[in-house]
């Protein structure tokens, strides 16, 4: 296996509603500020992949329109999944092995503001059974949050502390949706009315528009490019049955299975930053890696803003980051899709 390391990473800011840009440009600021950050050649780069989802963005093939901003001359070898870039940085860790390419540039964006993205998100339900019924992400996720106060593992003030432990994290960083107006104060929000009990509206992530873009590296062009280069050390993703009768929903049985296949489960980390769409599964994320609030999510995660096709890539980035800037020697990052973290991607790295 070949060393390859996360050398760059550039997120946009999230805003509630970025109404002055094309998808191309989103994707040129993300693309080119992780280029200007490495100083890479563009003609270094020998295999480009994106994250992004057409039912989202409103438009079929929208990963086209975007390569005009990711600059397709001089000709490339490029890629697209429908799903979280986190995935797209996966397939581009497998390409890098392959032993001909030695730079990779990921990149995804989306827009929730485009839309209705509950509307999308149960388009990711069995078309049988389940997506007829129209349950909503909102549903599901109460039930999964219903089902861990019932067995006594979790409370509704523990996902207020979530909360505000990520918003007080947010405030220290950028690129976030949460402001001085936003609630902190765990009384405070427990005071909010239920909107799917148990949860409430705070508990469900922030939506949000931008982009995101990773730059990966092998060996000495991974030391060339970056002065303190996260190597990543182990890569995982695991999916459960689209039955829900079929799951034990108070266990992230895929995230546990990625966890320990990519050795994360064994290593000492320092950082860790976890996607949740709700409070009830970053609580179940939190409990299973064991680490102290201050160590999670220091910018401030998913649940400040949520940007579809994108908060996992920026969560491998961020802890990436952690490492770059020499805050960390040891991070994770986490991406979920689906409903009640049904599908999980581990990206574990070391200085």
């Amino acid at each position: 296996m070949r060393d390859i390391a996360v050398v760059g990473f550039h997120a946009l800011p999230v805003l509630q509603a970025d109404t002055q840009r094309s998808v191309a440009e989103v994707v040129f600021d993300a693309t080119s500020g992780v280029i200007e950050q490495t100083g890479v050649k563009r003609s270094e780069i020998g295999f480009t992949c994106s994250g992004s989802c057409d039912y989202a963005m409103g438009q079929p093939f929208s990963f086209v329109m975007a390569l005009d901003g990711a600059g397709a001359w001089p000709p490339i070898a490029e890629s697209h999944v429908e799903m979280d870039g986190a995935w797209a940085l996966y397939e581009s860790w497998v390409r890098l092995q392959h032993g001909d390419v030695d730079v990779a540039l990921v990149y995804a964006f989306g827009q929730s503001s485009l839309g209705n993205m509950a509307d999308v998100r149960t388009l990711q339900l069995d078309p049988y059974v389940m997506a007829p019924l129209g349950p909503g992400p909102d549903i599901l996720a109460a039930l999964q949050a219903r089902a861990l106060i019932e067995q006594g593992v979790a409370t509704e003030r523990a996902f207020a502390e979530i909360v505000a432990s990520n918003r007080a994290c947010a405030l220290q960083s950028s690129g976030s949706l949460v402001s001085d107006g936003i609630e902190r104060d765990v009384e405070a929000l427990l005071a909010q009315p239920h909107t799917a009990p148990p949860l409430r509206a705070h508990d469900a992530a922030l939506g949000g528009d931008g982009g995101a873009a990773i730059l990966l590296a092998t060996g000495p062009s991974a030391e060339r490019l970056c002065a303190r280069p996260a190597w990543i050390r182990g890569i995982d993703h695991r999916i459960e049955s689209s039955v829900f009768g079929a799951r034990d929903l108070t266990v992230p049985t895929s995230f546990i299975q990625a966890f320990e296949a990519s050795g994360a489960a064994g290593a000492t980390l320092d950082q860790a930053e976890l996607h949740a769409h709700y409070t009830s599964e970053e609580f179940l994320l939190r409990r299973e890696i064991g680490l102290p609030s201050s160590a999670i999510n220091a910018s401030g995660g998913s649940l400040c803003g949520d940007v579809p096709m994108v908060s996992g890539l920026s969560r491998i980035g961020h802890a990436a980051a952690a490492i770059h800037r020499g805050a960390a020697d040891s991070a994770l990052g986490h991406a979920t899709s689906g409903p009640c973290l049904q599908q999980n991607l581990v990206c574990w790295m070391e200085a």
